[in-house]
């Protein structure tokens, strides 16, 4: 039981890693598009914070899984 916490924490871990890396990328990518472009500032506005939304989504994801596999 305790090897099943341990990894299950690790997943979380590793997705919530993971989507601060991505969010990371968005920022940057979206601040160099709206240096080059400064016109479309608001519609790499509004995709950048979409993509922020699917990232962080994962680690929600993976936050249930990991609930789910205790409740057994």
């Amino acid at each position: 039981m305790m090897l099943a916490e341990l990894s299950g924490n690790i997943h979380v871990a590793a997705a919530a890693f993971g989507a601060a890396i991505g969010v990371g990328m968005i920022g940057k990518s979206a601040s160099e598009a709206v240096g080059r472009n400064p016109g479309a500032a608001t519609k790499i506005l509004v995709q950048a914070i979409l993509s922020t939304a699917f990232a962080e989504g994962i680690v929600f994801f993976a936050i249930y899984l990991a609930n789910a596999t205790y409740k057994q």
